[in-house]
């Protein structure tokens, strides 16, 4: 008996190391190989071409951004910006956020930093594409899928973000009014999108009595520590 039980065990054990190469090849085939960096789109600094994807942001301090989006980078990241932008979703939100030598971040239309739009949160879409100046990235929570509608630009390389935040575009033209924007969490008084549109919808820039126009409510320290939904 012990003898008919240890030819059994060892002729699974046989079965086992056969099979073993076969199953480890089929899940190495399961799993995509990593992107090389190489792969990558280049960014298109051009003001004319592909215009579906030059995202113009005006700002309250007269001067515009021009963003060259990478769907090729992140495509629900970029789909997501593109909608909202023609939802005119952006239009009128400050930035709330800008720290001196980081970045400065937008798209929360409450202001706060915890607010965002209706839409369901994204899936990451990290990749090799290094937070440089002008980098366009979105903000997200914890939560690695926590992306909804804010984002923000680099001011200077920031490496330990990538891969860690969605890299989606490149700031193509005014970076020096990004410069511009007016620093503090959040400032005394926020720079603001006065309006967020695509090159290829071809929308009039706003007139100047539209850029002097202030918030329609003032965001305070008190509000930036209310609970949410408060």
């Amino acid at each position: 008996m012990r003898l008919m039980l240890k030819t059994l065990c060892s002729a699974a054990a046989l079965i086992a190391l056969a099979a073993s190469p076969s199953m480890a090849q089929d899940i190495e085939a399961e799993t995509p190989a990593p992107r090389l960096m190489s792969s990558y789109a280049t960014i298109d600094y051009s003001l004319q071409s592909d215009r579906e994807n030059i995202l113009f942001l005006d700002l309250s301090n007269g001067e515009r951004v021009a963003i060259r989006l990478m769907p090729d980078w992140a495509p629900n990241h970029v789909e997501r910006i593109k909608r909202l932008t023609r939802q005119g979703f952006y239009d009128g939100v400050i930035f709330h956020r800008v720290i001196e030598g980081f970045m400065a971040q937008t798209g929360d239309p409450t202001g706060t930093g915890q607010g965002g739009s209706d839409l369901p949160d994204l899936e990451e879409e990290f990749n090799p594409m290094p937070h440089v100046r002008g980098t366009v990235s979105m903000a997200r929570a914890q939560s690695e899928d926590s992306a909804n509608s804010q984002f923000f630009i680099v001011f200077y390389p920031r490496f330990s973000l990538d891969q860690n935040y969605t890299n989606f575009g490149r700031v193509i033209a005014g970076m020096d009014a990004v410069d511009a924007i007016n620093r503090g969490e959040p400032p005394t008084n926020p720079t603001r999108i006065v309006q967020a549109s695509l090159a290829v919808d071809n929308r009039p820039a706003p007139s100047p009595a539209q850029l002097a126009s202030p918030p329609s409510e003032e965001i305070s320290a008190d509000d930036l520590n209310a609970p949410i939904g408060q």
